[in-house]
């Protein structure tokens, strides 16, 4: 069990539009950033990653400070998100893992026993002192821009170890979930000591937000997330409010699940493309900010459309801040998929900032 930490001082951004956003003050512009802004979409990206692996990467310092900076500088984006995987600190508590490249993460001894449970490792922050290091590295080259910090869901986290890698149908997992849910909340106490523990150790190093990302918790109908997700996804928020740092929440597939996601303690909640952000700020409730929510795929589909779309998106955002919702952060619903043409993301950035 994690105690509730006491932050150094850490930057003070008062102008970042993120920021402001996301904790419900006035904004000089609508602020914009992309998930997975910093990967192959580009070709700096590309160069500096080439023969390099991703978790190799993502325990180099100056690599992940300078994959981070990438989309900063080329993009104009109003917040920079540290570099790494989701699947990081269970690698750095000692799991036997890896990135495969076209597979995803791949765990070599899948967890499905109590006796699995008692064997997991803990993650201590020297493990993940090189992630601490790229942050402070991050903080003094950023200037006025925001740095988020992130970390796997536990949910999500728990579907990789116990079904040993990505799955579809998630069957493992929602076995063990109902056929043994003591085993389960006890796997989901460990993995969310270690969630707790990677984002304190990033925001003692000074990260200006934190997003939890929840990548499958989509497939969980609403009552499994009330009853098998939710509480532990509370604690790692509850864990880190000292750090009096915005607090982001974001799933795929979730617009049935928002209004829980709701409750969990976060000060925005991302939204995928699949739902109009004033139906969700409706579901989530008064008093967050929304993140989102432009289909990746977009992208593809030429200047005309992706206006078009950004334009809708944007109005009903603020038809969500009318309603109640406290700020909105523009964002894509997912990923940046590998092959974006980044002059799309740099033109939707400054198409953005206008309106």
């Amino acid at each position: 069990m994690t105690g509730r930490a006491e932050y150094p001082a850490r930057r003070v951004l008062d102008d970042a539009p993120l920021l402001a956003a996301a904790t419900g003050r006035p904004v000089k512009h609508r602020p914009v950033w992309f998930m997975r802004q910093a990967g192959r979409s580009l070709p700096e990206y590309r160069e500096i990653r080439a023969g390099i692996g991703m978790l190799e990467s993502c325990f180099d310092p100056e690599l992940v400070c300078e994959i981070t900076m990438q989309p900063v500088r080329r993009h104009k984006v109003d917040a920079a998100i540290l570099f790494s995987d989701i699947v990081v600190p269970l690698k750095a508590a000692g799991i036997d893992l890896d990135i495969v490249a076209g597979v995803g993460p791949v765990v070599a001894n899948p967890v499905r026993t109590v006796a699995d449970v008692a064997a997991l490792p803990r993650l201590v922050p020297d493990e993940v002192g090189a992630v601490a290091q790229a942050v402070r590295l991050l903080t003094a080259e950023l200037g006025e821009t925001a740095l988020i910090g992130f970390a796997g869901a536990p949910f999500t986290l728990a579907s990789y170890l116990v079904e040993g890698g990505p799955s579809r149908n998630h069957e493992r997992t929602k076995a063990l979930m109902h056929a043994d849910p003591k085993t389960w909340h006890a796997l989901l106490g460990r993995i969310t000591d270690v969630t707790i523990a990677f984002l304190q150790a990033q925001l003692h190093a000074g990260v200006d937000a934190v997003q939890l990302f929840d990548s499958w918790a989509g497939a969980l109908s609403l009552a499994e997330y009330r009853e098998f997700v939710l509480p532990h996804s509370e604690r790692v928020f509850a864990e880190v409010e000292s750090a009096h740092v915005p607090r982001i929440h974001f799933g795929v597939g979730t617009g049935e699940l928002l209004s829980a996601m709701g409750e969990a303690g976060a000060d925005v909640v991302g939204v995928d493309w699949r739902i109009p952000l004033d139906v969700a700020a409706r579901r989530v409730g008064p008093g967050k900010a929304l993140q989102g929510n432009l289909d990746p795929a977009v992208l593809f589909a030429g200047w005309d459309a992706v206006e078009r779309e950004v334009r809708r998106i944007c109005r009903e955002a603020d038809a969500a801040l009318a309603a109640g919702a406290t700020g909105h952060i523009f964002n894509l619903g997912h990923g940046v998929l590998p092959d974006t043409d980044p002059a799309v993301l740099t033109d939707v950035v400054e198409l953005v900032h206008s309106l």
